[in-house]
């Protein structure tokens, strides 16, 4: 099997090939009016503006961790830290990096287009939207898979192997290391995009529509571009960067879990054949995305189901095959228990996704009795919307928690745990395996998965664009059915982020304790009872409120600095509310740039300082400590903050339909507070978290070897 790894290169070629079909379909279609083009060129204009900011801004702190990563591997002579890593952490990071801007460059392209085609019937708008939301969903995979064949391919047959080398551990344990880039670019693009989006969206609501009294993306608020931005640089480019660290880091882990479990080549196949079968599932299920004009928020659902779930299941019955022929011939393998643990994250993502839905879609009792709460006041729409949230961490942790008792034991895991020489015996890590490749396999059909998130934000532009452009207000409605069902899907994206992430993280926290074994004799104390582990998670779980408390800060700041910004030209340019006067775009989209990038640095440092911190004060053991309280604190944080904000939007837009008073009725007042409090949970602090849980993890493993060398050696 070891041969066979250029798969992955066709593969890649595969989803890029039908990610550039796909944009060439959304570039056909009309941009419409020379209105609709001035405005969806501003929108452009400020989402690349803001991109090449950001990535100045991450510059300097790339080049600094680089500099520090060289001086560790080559002083050490590689026995610290792999030769490779300083440049794979550069790699990774481009990757995730050319993942966002790409699909931030598509969704700029389709916004305007996308409204243009709504005009025309709503199937045709859904169409164009999600072509664009398809070209962010397989541009992700294509480049993913690509990155882990090249680094597979340099490993394996272009840079030498120490004589003696177990080979698969070996390039097993320095891939594993190869996510840290990924997941540190993916977190400053998940906030900085968040912080900015919810800057300007919180600006533009409180002033505008609670204040002023005038409609969503009305051309009088001078907040209305930067909101249109903010959907492009946060919801779009972080979320691209956001998925396609998932996605690389589900399949790394599972490439040192299989080294672990004795599986070798045929194991790390595996992954890679799951993801290359999932991107065919992937664009049969694309295809089968279409509904009929008039079709309510259910139908809309379904039909995206529709896609969504065939992929799935196209992809459960290519898993058998696979598993068998790979596996067959690998002495004391079970191919039928490792076919039942992908099974396990197929239909884990599916019920993550549907639960996902069930509590933020408008189409459910828990979203229209949240809409019902605002009509006795702004506090019972807030208690009601925290208390979904919370309750709704309910079913996604079961869910995760069955996904790895199931996968763990279907795929050979005993309770063994350590052999006579102190490491994990082969069962256990078998069991590991398993879940593993229930990570790859909930992720497998990501093409359309992704597909489905990205388009929300196209959507909620072509809406924008309608209303400033001053369409046919049925065009503004099939934009707005899209949109709300764009905040459905977009939580269930972070619901399949946050549910691989767990999946994901204890296959890393494995692999760190695996490293760090290897790097000693002592057999050391991984118990809950030593004290060094429960300070860990004490200080895990900590990271986990601090990190959420200064992303909501920064959202805070920056987005007082835009409130006084319009609230000044509302006082100072007469004519705006006329609109006999243009308001000042430019300042906002500014002000909204500066305070992201100022925001962003702090959050992203803090998960690689920390981790290290703790190593270096507490030792390997209190590392692992530390991870698990992350893992297991920002799992429940981040979907408790991540559907308590689908659900208060969707509520505002249940309520905007004409139920309970309908727009400007105090209930709808009530809906936009809690509108507003939910963005930087569902846009910036909740999905963020998920990416903390595996950089923590990854940095981990990384300066494993420097706080081996200080603590053990």
């Amino acid at each position: 099997m070891e041969h066979l790894f250029w798969i992955g290169f066709v593969a890649a070629a595969l989803a890029g090939l039908y990610a550039l079909l796909q944009t060439k379909k959304v570039m056909s279609f009309s941009e419409g009016t020379e209105r609709m083009k001035e405005i969806a060129g501003a929108i452009r204009s400020g989402a690349g503006a803001y991109l090449k900011r950001q990535y100045k801004t991450v510059l300097p702190v790339f080049a600094v961790i680089f500099v520090v990563l060289c001086v560790m591997a080559f002083a050490s002579g590689g026995k610290m830290l792999s030769q490779f890593t300083p440049f794979a952490f550069l790699s990774g990071g481009l990757w995730s990096l050319l993942a966002g801007f790409i699909g931030m460059k598509i969704a700029t392209h389709a916004n305007s287009r996308t409204a243009q085609a709504s005009s025309e019937g709503l199937n045709k708008g859904l169409r164009v939207a999600f072509s664009a939301g398809s070209v962010m969903g397989f541009t992700v995979v294509a480049l993913g898979i690509f990155d882990v064949t090249l680094w597979y391919v340099l490993l394996r047959y272009v840079f030498p192997i120490p004589e003696g080398t177990d080979i698969p551990r070996y390039i097993g344990n320095i891939m594993v290391m190869n996510g840290m880039g990924a997941s540190f670019m993916a977190l400053f693009a998940r906030v900085g995009g968040g912080i900015y989006t919810k800057a300007a969206d919180v600006g533009a609501d409180l002033v505008g529509k609670v204040e002023k009294k005038i409609p969503e993306d009305d051309p009088r608020n001078p907040a209305t571009i930067a909101d249109n931005v903010g959907d492009n640089v946060g919801d779009v480019a972080g979320m691209g960067a956001d998925l396609y660290e998932s996605y690389v880091g589900s399949i790394l882990a599972t490439f040192a879990l299989s080294a672990m479990g004795g599986y070798g080549f045929e194991g790390m196949f595996l992954p890679l054949m799951l993801a290359a079968s999932g991107i065919v599932c992937s664009v049969i299920g694309s295809q089968l995305v279409r509904v009929k004009e008039g079709a309510s928020q259910m139908k809309l659902l379904n039909t995206l189901r529709k896609g969504t779930y065939t992929a799935a299941v196209l992809s459960a019955v290519a898993a058998g095959p696979l598993t068998y022929f790979i596996f067959r011939s690998v002495e004391g393998a079970s191919w039928l228990g490792i076919y039942i643990a992908i099974l396990c994250g197929l239909v884990a993502g599916c019920l993550i996704g549907f639960f996902t839905e069930f509590f933020t879609s408008e189409s459910y009792k828990p979203t229209r009795d949240l809409a019902a709460t605002s009509q006795t006041g702004y506090a019972t729409i807030v208690i009601g919307g925290i208390s979904l949230g919370m309750e709704s961490a309910l079913t996604s942790i079961l869910i995760v928690c069955a996904a790895v008792l199931v996968s763990y034991y279907a795929a050979g895991g005993t309770h063994e745990i350590l052999d006579a020489s102190g490491h994990f015996a082969m069962s256990f890590n078998r069991g590991l395996y398993g879940i593993g490749i229930a990570g790859v396999g909930m992720l497998s059909t990501l093409g359309i998965t992704l597909a489905t998130d990205a388009y929300g934000p196209v959507a909620d532009n072509a809406g924008g664009i309608a209303q400033m452009a001053g369409m046919d207000p049925k065009v503004r409605e099939r934009t707005d059915a899209l949109d709300s069902l764009g905040n459905t899907t977009a939580a269930t994206g972070k619901g399949f982020a946050i549910g691989s992430a767990s999946l994901t993280s204890l296959a890393l926290l494995v692999s760190y304790v695996n490293i760090i074994q290897e790097k000693t004799s002592q057999v050391l104390d991984f118990s809950i009872i030593n004290p060094p582990v429960l300070i860990g998670m004490f200080i895990g779980a900590m990271l986990v409120f601090v990190f959420a408390a200064v992303t909501m800060n920064g959202v805070e700041r920056a987005a007082q600095s835009v409130v006084i910004e319009v609230r000044r030209q509302f006082r100072e340019i007469p004519g705006i509310l006329e609109g006999t006067a243009t308001p000042e775009y430019a300042r906002c989209v500014s002000i909204c740039t500066k305070g992201a990038l100022r925001e962003m640095v702090v959050p992203a440092v803090m998960a690689v300082v920390v981790p290290i911190a703790a190593g270096l004060i507490l030792g390997p053991t209190g590392v692992v400590g530390l991870l698990a309280g992350v893992s297991v604190a920002g799992f429940a944080v981040s979907v408790f903050m991540s559907n308590a904000g689908g659900a208060w939007d969707n509520a505002k837009k249940y309520i905007e339909e004409g139920h309970f008073g309908g727009k400007g009725s105090k209930p709808h007042k009530a809906s936009v507070v809690g509108d507003t409090i939910g963005d930087p949970f569902k846009d910036t602090s909740g999905p963020s978290l998920n990416i903390l849980i595996k950089l923590c993890a990854t940095v981990s493993i990384v300066f494993s070897g420097l706080i081996a060398l200080i603590h053990l050696l």
